[in-house]
């Protein structure tokens, strides 16, 4: 009988070459120890502050290869974590002195136009999936960042420019391949293991490890109204407010979000604003152009702007255009809140916090939700926040590791600003901590959940996540 994870004592210092060598020898893929000599490469992951050090990263080349690797580290009392694109914010893509299971080569993915259907890997990221879907003016909601893993972002929820209009990207998922904590195989839909189906969009990665996703497609594209409206930081509180105003009762079929930060060098921005503090409305609509510009005339057309770049470009350039802002290799800490709605005295407190930035890459960012997402109800799936209007997100970025002091000092200020109005929920994907939120960002859910972790992961193998424990 297989014991508690919680009963077996760390193994990894009784882990042998012999035992180690074993399952180099049953895996297609690579398995890096920390002797390799690309080991420090291997670890990596987006978020460069995220410094662990696994004893063994099985870098996966097939189903096959993740079954051996979730038998060997639950035989083996190891601390497991999962890499699908490796870009969660609070770093469960690794886990100290235990075993990674790496997706990071199983990005295929294929597309069904007639049936209006995709299936990816597990380790594909957004930019993969989009790729293929908008060849046949296709896609599904996903994130902004190309580089983003579909997995991480599906198990999360996932919301970007087409929530609005089509959902979460949970809400467009209709199968999942999962290898459970016993090292089996299974599916998980409607009809198939459905309540594990119901966690899976939404509760993280708690219940296994998520190796093939078959979304719903949607006609998008292959243009989209898209680009931002730049205005000086001064204006920011009353560019904030007619957003605050204007944005929720835009159509469905356009999204906005409001983002203060540093701007970088943009071409059609000029000069003398590069690397100021601005407030930028980025505008999204998906249909005819006309008919967009119509829509989001008042947003774009508000106050004083001093530069607008909405136009009609590319889907996949709009899924991309922030890809550099986003880099890896930079320093990230994160939070997050939900509102119903802003108040003044929030929209004062967001831009108060925008003006202390502590460095150049830092920023707030508001995000408009609603629409498609909040017609499902909060029970349907385990993504609880189906009231949520906006989602706030108050980014720290750095390089220099000298900066963690004043960053998170920063990111500490912002919590408390956001506490102060917000409805207590939290989105699971923005959290950089690696824990101690769950309540939050599973909410009313999170007992549910709880039981069907009990079902499928009885012993909490998979626990390097925001963690629902076993019911």
């Amino acid at each position: 009988m297989r014991q508690s994870l919680q009963q077996v004592p760390p193994a990894a210092a009784a882990l042998g070459p012999a035992a180690i060598d074993a399952l180099a020898s049953r895996l297609r893929g690579r398995l890096f120890d920390r002797d390799a000599p690309d080991y420090d490469e291997v670890r990596a992951v987006w978020n460069a502050m995220i410094d662990r050090r696994p004893q063994l990263i099985a870098v996966c080349s097939g189903v096959a290869d993740v079954i051996e690797a979730v038998n060997f580290a639950r035989d083996q009392g190891l601390p497991l974590a999962v890499r699908g694109g490796g870009h969660n914010i609070g770093g469960s893509a690794l886990c100290d002195d235990g075993l990674v299971v790496d997706l990071s080569q199983m990005r295929s993915a294929r597309v069904d136009a007639q049936a209006k259907r995709a299936w990816v890997q597990g380790g594909a990221l957004l930019g993969d999936l989009d790729r293929e879907t908008q060849v046949f003016g296709l896609a599904t909601p996903g994130g902004v960042i190309s580089h983003t893993g579909v997995a991480g972002l599906t198990l999360g929820g996932g919301f970007g420019w087409l929530s609005r209009k089509y959902g979460l990207t949970a809400d467009n998922l209709l199968v999942v391949e999962l290898v459970t904590a016993e090292g089996r195989l299974i599916r998980a839909s409607a009809e198939e293991h459905p309540d594990l189906f119901w966690a899976l969009r939404g509760g993280g990665g708690n219940f296994g490890v998520a190796v093939g996703f078959e979304f719903q497609l949607h006609p998008v594209g292959p243009e989209v109204l898209f680009g931002p409206t730049l205005y000086p930081l001064d204006q920011a509180a009353a560019v904030l407010r007619n957003f605050r105003d204007v944005a929720p009762g835009l159509p469905p079929e356009a999204c906005a979000w409001a983002d203060m930060l540093t701007v970088p060098p943009l071409p059609f921005l000029d000069s003398s604003y590069h690397g100021t503090r601005m407030i930028s409305i980025i505008q999204c609509y998906v249909g005819d152009s006309a008919e967009g510009a119509a829509a989001l005339a008042p947003l774009r057309g508000f106050g004083a702007p001093v530069a607008d770049a909405v136009m009609p470009r590319r889907y996949t350039e709009a899924q991309s255009i922030s890809d550099s802002f986003f880099s890896h290799g930079l320093r990230n800490y994160w939070t997050s809140a939900n509102y119903v709605t802003l108040s003044d005295r929030s929209i004062d407190a967001f831009v108060d916090l925008a003006q202390r930035t502590p460095t150049p890459q830092s920023e707030v960012m508001i995000h408009l939700v609603g629409g498609a997402i909040n017609d499902v109800a909060p029970a349907a799936t385990a993504y609880p926040h189906r009231d949520a209007v906006f989602v706030l997100s108050p980014g720290a970025r750095w390089s220099d590791p000298a900066d963690d002091g004043a960053c998170m000092a920063w990111i500490g200020d912002c919590r408390k600003a956001l506490a102060a109005e917000s409805n207590g929920g939290a989105y699971v994907n923005f959290i950089a901590e690696g824990a101690g939120r769950e309540r939050e960002a599973y909410g009313r859910n999170y007992e549910r959940l709880a039981e069907v972790k009990r079902r499928y992961d009885p012993h909490n193998l998979f626990r390097i996540n925001q963690n629902v424990a076993p019911g």
